[in-house]
């Protein structure tokens, strides 16, 4: 696998490192110890699937508070999305700021989503789905969100956000106030 390091500390790209024959390709999709070698949590408690038959479906932007924060991995299995991540660590020196990158199934890439950020995905083609690998359990009374559109991040999302296919909570998340 190569890590690369995002605009925002802590935050990577994960590409597979593909052996191609004439069969097709094999590749590590994860492994913790070279997570770990990297400095990043590869513990995983938890996983979970997304399934979006619309194009133009919007979901997010979520995290969980402390003491459940999470580190998530997301890999589009099927379709493309634009993923989007949010520094909303408050010490950080990229709070605030957000980065954005395509995952789809063709490209294989991985989005390590460090604690401290909030997480959400727009689907660029219908029928996408995305599989994470969580470092907690879920925990409802500590799951929160920003709004995709908050004045404070100045998120630039493509064309094609479809509201309609947004929750009432992704889309009516109170402004950011850190």
């Amino acid at each position: 696998m190569k890590f690369i390091e995002t605009k925002l500390p802590g935050a990577f790209i994960v590409e597979l490192e593909r052996h191609e024959d004439e069969r097709g390709f094999f590749a590590r999709a994860f492994c913790r110890e070279e997570f770990e070698a990297h400095g990043l949590n590869g513990t995983v408690v938890q996983a979970n699937a997304s399934g979006n038959p619309v194009k133009g479906t919007l979901r997010g932007m979520h995290f969980q508070r402390h003491p459940h924060e999470e580190v998530k991995m997301i890999r589009c299995t099927r379709g493309a999305v634009y993923d989007v991540i949010i520094d909303l660590r408050e010490d950080s020196r990229t709070h605030r700021q957000w980065t954005s990158v395509e995952l789809s199934a063709d490209n294989g890439k991985m989005l390590y989503v460090p604690e401290g950020f909030a997480h959400g995905y727009l689907t660029l083609e219908p029928d996408s789905d995305l599989f994470y690998l969580m470092t907690q359990f879920y925990t409802p009374g500590s799951a929160g969100g920003v709004r995709y559109d908050d004045p404070a991040f100045n998120v630039e999302w493509p064309a094609g956000v479809r509201i309609e296919m947004m929750s009432d909570a992704d889309r009516n998340w109170p402004d950011y106030r850190s």
